[in-house]
């Protein structure tokens, strides 16, 4: 049997459309439709089911992508094991959250450098993409905060990042008295809002878990990176939620200060993703344990 074909199929089944599967495999969706009809016909067995909007599999096609994936994958890397001998070593390429990423995952990997080791670091917020990215072979390892559905890829909680709501010591105390109880629309007339997107995704879940409510406000500065909200909401631009990880020096600096402590603080789970079979790899593995050890500590 034509190896391409079982590679094309997988592909398929870990996109879940021909179309995103032709982009990731650099082919034209004809061509790809046509090597699923000879997978079909090779078999005798239809493979997938057309859908609205892209295809699903078939109980004959579930069984085979969960046999032959691990197979291909580990064709793939012996592939590029190959290469990496050349240089004496193995790359690993993890995509994450730039913020996350770079302050967490990175520095916590770096130990493996002296064990042969290198990294690859990609930065991708959509979490669609990344798991794209990770079932075409782009990523080994991917860090996100949707736990991706389907046995193609496993997932094992990482850390839990609790929010912030914080601002300027000057905002603090310019608050009118009471402003911090009431259910959060006061606050938002006050100060402005410091965000990394327009749709105001960290300040709204903050405000749905604290104050049970949907923020009515319009950011004075988006920027998407955590980080340069921090500069901002510490140059005194205005109000931010931030992660505790990524704050916690600017609050013990008393660079900004931490407008409310909820009782229960908002939270979000971070999950490292693999491509099922992967972890049988060694330098995958190892830098999976690697990172999960390490969260504890996060």
């Amino acid at each position: 049997m034509d190896l391409s074909l079982l590679r094309t199929f997988v592909t398929v089944h870990r996109a879940g459309s021909f179309t995103r599967a032709a982009a990731l495999l650099g082919l034209s969706q004809p061509a790809v439709t046509s090597q699923i009809r000879a997978l079909e016909r090779q078999l005798g067995r239809p493979l997938f089911l057309r859908r609205a909007r892209g295809v699903t599999p078939t109980t004959v096609g579930d069984e085979l992508a969960h046999r032959v994936a691990p197979h291909l994958d580990a064709l793939v890397d012996i592939v590029e094991a190959g290469l990496d001998e050349e240089s004496g070593t193995r790359t690993l390429h993890l995509a994450g959250p730039p913020e996350f990423t770079s302050v967490r995952a990175l520095p916590a990997l770096t130990p493996l450098i002296s064990q042969g080791l290198a990294l690859r670091s990609t930065f991708v917020t959509n979490a669609e993409d990344m798991w794209e990215g990770l079932a075409a072979g782009h990523h080994d390892l991917a860090i996100t905060t949707a736990r991706p559905r389907g046995g193609l890829m496993t997932s094992t909680t990482l850390c839990d990042e609790e929010h912030v709501l914080v601002a300027a010591p000057r905002w603090a105390g310019h608050l009118r008295p009471g402003t911090l109880r009431h259910k959060g629309s006061v606050l938002l007339e006050q100060l402005p809002v410091v965000e990394v997107h327009e749709s105001l995704p960290l300040i709204s879940h903050y405000w749905a878990t604290v104050f049970d409510s949907s923020p009515a406000a319009a950011a004075a500065v988006i920027a998407p990176d955590l980080r340069a909200v921090l500069e901002c909401a510490t140059a005194g631009a205005g109000l931010a939620v931030l992660p505790r990880y990524l704050c916690e020096g600017a609050l013990e600096r008393g660079e900004v200060v931490a407008l409310l402590d909820p009782p229960v603080p908002p939270l979000r789970t971070y999950f490292l993703i693999a491509r099922t079979g992967t972890l049988g790899l060694p330098h995958i593995a190892r830098a999976h344990e690697w990172l999960v050890r390490a969260a504890v500590d996060w």
